[in-house]
């Protein structure tokens, strides 16, 4: 049980109501028989000083509350007093208690999981003038969610309560909404702290997201620190659901068949307008609750007879509101296109080099000597060596003379590119120089593949083996070997190096390796690298 404390002087504290990172709300007794809800802050004042900058902020957001109820409004909670608490110096506000279920109480058993469509436009016309109201006195409330908005069972109202959030500091303000704010109702501009008449209007657009679906479009899992940022991103990041699809799992079975089909005849205008509310970006929003108020006038007045009746009419309903969506699909696949394009034209390299290496392993066997003509050679080289020996061994005392052929000697009958035997040189080094002889006229007359060309070969190879650059600008990646084909993956420069595999057109397919091991392939532009030893 809550510790019961003097609040001030001529008030009873009847005991807490509710609590919360914003504060705690307690149940009071004026003198007499007046019963009112006490909203005390968390942070104490030092003192109350104008000094004091917490007490200075306080006395600033209590003036503006104060304008709130110069003109009193049916959809918001009356401000009565406020002031320091004589035990523990906490800043509290006094309100009227109104008695009667919060909305998150309406949404639980024995209440039905979802509201009528009628009752949902209730509350978003009410709780819209009690915006309207604030916003015109320059009020942001901060922390609009369902339970903050409660069901006045005297009047049948719907009241815009607890204003705690809007007297605090911003320092405080961004303090409480981190660690302690109701995440599910929170614009994502709030995540960094800012509070805005559009981050009203935001939450506004969940209240009646979760009134006509049973649930917050992000739901907390849970209330850890990282289901708490999950929220919070999604917010951010996130478009909302169809409300259509959930409203329509979420009727109750207690329902007759006529009455779900009613209650599924959405007013497109609605839909239209909690979309609207829930921009991630707050200059697509709605400027205030004036403008909500005016929306929703024009709404009911003229688009009364405009139902979504089916899903596939609520999409269309919806696809202004989710127009980002669609863009978001749309730079996915190009994304995806392009990154099969960069594996399609890597493929057809590889491609490309087994072939080149399946052609020189080839090539390299088509140049050597057939079997036969080894042997022929083979046995006429062996032959003339025996001859020559034997002619060497049995004249021992001739000279070996040497024979000058000449064309002009047309007596001789011997061929132009026989072989000629220098006096001197040994039988072997003979035998040498006509197998030498022999096996580069069969090189030559040995058939080449139509079109090859053995230099370019051995330019590649040493493409093959490569050197490693450097990059000296931001170089995109080309799919192919032309400026129209450029991909949005680029390097920057730096000490990284490359391999190059092919030239041209002034490009190199290069082999980029990152610092994390990942490959990349593709085309460069040349004027974009040098080699490591010119950088």
């Amino acid at each position: 049980m809550a510790k019961v404390f003097t609040i001030t002087e001529g008030v009873e504290n009847l005991g807490a109501l509710k609590s919360g990172g914003q504060g705690s709300v307690y149940k009071a007794r004026k003198t007499g028989e007046i019963i009112t809800a006490i909203k005390i802050l968390p942070t104490p004042i030092a003192s109350e000083s104008e000094d004091d900058k917490h007490f200075a902020s306080f006395q600033s957001e209590v003036q503006k509350l104060k304008k709130v109820n110069e003109i009193p409004n049916p959809n918001v909670v009356s401000i009565i007093a406020s002031g320091i608490t004589s035990s523990g110096n906490l800043p509290y506000i006094e309100m009227e208690y109104i008695e009667g279920p919060d909305l998150g109480e309406l949404l639980k058993p024995p209440h039905d999981p979802v509201f009528t469509v009628k009752e949902t436009i209730k509350v978003a016309d009410q709780l819209a003038n009690a915006l309207a109201h604030c916003h015109r006195a320059g009020i942001k409330h901060g922390d609009i969610k369902s339970n903050n908005i409660k069901f006045n069972q005297r009047t049948g109202n719907y009241i815009l309560l607890d204003f705690g959030l809007s007297v605090m500091s911003d320092e405080q303000r961004r303090t409480s909404i981190r660690y302690a704010g109701a995440i599910e109702f929170m614009a994502p501009e709030q995540s960094a702290g800012e509070t805005l008449f559009e981050t009203d209007v935001y939450s506004y657009g969940i209240i009646l997201f979760e009134l006509l679906s049973g649930t917050v479009p992000f739901p907390l899992t849970n209330k850890g620190e990282m289901a708490r940022n999950a929220v919070m991103l999604a917010h951010m990041e996130t478009l909302p659901p169809d409300i259509v699809s959930l409203r329509r799992e979420a009727l109750p079975v207690c329902w007759s068949n006529d009455k779900k089909e009613r209650e599924m005849q959405i007013p497109v205008w609605l839909l239209g307008m909690i979309y609207k509310c829930l921009e991630k970006n707050t200059a697509k929003r709605f400027k205030s609750g004036l403008e909500l108020q005016e929306f929703i006038h024009l709404g009911t007045v003229t688009d009364q007879t405009k139902v979504v009746g089916m899903v596939p009419v609520a999409a269309t309903a919806m696809l202004a509101a989710n127009e980002q969506t669609w863009r978001n699909e749309i730079y996915k696949l190009q994304t995806q296109v392009e990154e099969k394009e960069n594996l399609l034209t890597e493929l057809q390299y590889q491609v490309d080099s087994k072939e080149k290496e399946l052609y020189q392993a080839r090539f390299s066997k088509s140049t050597g000597i057939s079997k036969p003509a080894f042997f022929v050679v083979l046995f006429v080289a062996l032959g003339l060596a025996g001859f020559t020996a034997y002619t060497n061994f049995y004249n021992p005392s001739k000279d070996i003379q040497t024979e000058i052929v000449t064309q002009a000697d047309k007596k001789l009958n011997v061929a132009i590119d026989s072989p000629v035997i220098i006096p001197g040189k040994p039988i072997k080094k003979a035998r040498m120089r006509l197998i030498k002889t022999i096996s580069s006229t069969a090189h030559a007359i040995s058939p080449k593949k139509p079109g090859f060309n053995a230099d370019s070969i051995s330019a590649n190879n040493e493409l093959h083996r490569g050197k490693e650059y450097e990059i000296i600008n931001t170089a995109y990646f080309y799919t192919t070997p032309d400026k129209n084909s450029g991909s949005k993956i680029y390097i920057t420069p730096g000490n990284v190096m490359l391999k190059i595999m092919e030239e041209k057109n002034g490009f190199s397919y290069v082999i980029f390796t990152s610092s994390e091991g990942k490959i990349t392939k593709g085309w460069l532009l040349k004027k974009d690298f040098i080699p490591a030893n010119d950088y």
